[in-house]
């Protein structure tokens, strides 16, 4: 079976950590992930085609414009809905990480901070020749998650190792000192 990297993005995750966390408000279109840049990071990191699967709660109805900017992108939309007490977008990520688990090849990066992906993924990380990853904030992600980079799982900040913004996010954060920039500072 031909090599492939399973991009699984938890939207909302990532939405509600932008603006909740690091913004403070709702983001504005420009501080919004190029979600092509996330493709290609992901398609380009372990030199193999990406099957993007885009994770959207539809409950409340159907963002139309951005399903269709998504599928322009070659991202699959997985539109979801459910009940208001079920965390739709979780339930779905996680049956999917499941039968990942289950197929014999293929690779997975989440675009999530949410540490209720953990077991999966722990999963996922010992299921021989696998490679997994974690892409967000790296300073916003569940320390369920981050733990598991002593077992192999790979992190990729969105903002600077994926390069997915076009405007520098105020955020504050450690910067290991290969990747200080004094000029940031200095602009």
């Amino acid at each position: 079976m031909a090599s492939e990297t399973f991009l699984l993005v938890d939207g909302e995750n990532i939405d509600a950590t932008l603006g909740g966390s690091l913004l403070g408000r709702r983001p504005a279109p420009e501080e919004r992930p190029r979600w092509d840049r996330v493709r290609d990071h992901a398609r380009d990191t372990w030199e193999q085609p990406v099957r993007g699967l885009f994770f959207i709660n539809g409950s409340s109805g159907l963002p139309m414009s951005f399903v269709q900017a998504l599928t322009a992108l070659q991202y699959r939309p997985v539109l979801l809905s459910g009940p208001t007490d079920v965390k739709v977008v979780d339930v779905a990520i996680q049956r999917t990480l499941d039968a990942l688990a289950e197929r014999e090849s293929g690779d997975v990066l989440l675009a999530s901070h949410d540490g209720d992906f953990a077991p999966q993924m722990g999963t996922l990380l010992r299921t021989p020749d696998r490679r997994v990853g974690l892409i967000g904030f790296r300073e916003l992600m569940s320390n369920a998650l981050t733990d598991m980079a002593g077992e192999g799982l790979e992190l990729f900040d969105l903002e600077d190792d994926v390069g997915a913004f076009t405007v520098s996010l105020p955020r504050v954060r450690v910067i290991p000192i290969d990747r200080f920039d004094p000029w940031t500072l200095l602009d």
